[in-house]
């Protein structure tokens, strides 16, 4: 399956993305791909594309492999 990579998201959207998946139940890798299924397939979610910002950020990444993908042990 084909995967994404996503850089340079800033600290505080990364830590409220961790925050719902966790409300939800999920790894954070999980809760991104049920927002990005939704956003492509549901058609009540409009203007996707328009909400999207790419913001640049300095510095290293803050967390690590085993916060972003949870309790996904696939070894991927």
């Amino acid at each position: 399956m084909p995967a994404i990579h996503v850089r340079n998201l800033d600290d505080a959207v990364i830590t409220a993305l961790k925050a719902r998946a966790a409300r939800n139940n999920r790894s954070l890798q999980k809760e991104l791909v049920a927002i990005l299924e939704r956003a492509a397939f549901d058609p009540k979610v409009r203007r996707f594309t328009s909400r999207l910002h790419t913001v640049r950020v300095g510095g290293a990444a803050t967390f690590s492999r085993d916060e972003i993908y949870g309790d996904d042990d696939d070894g991927r």
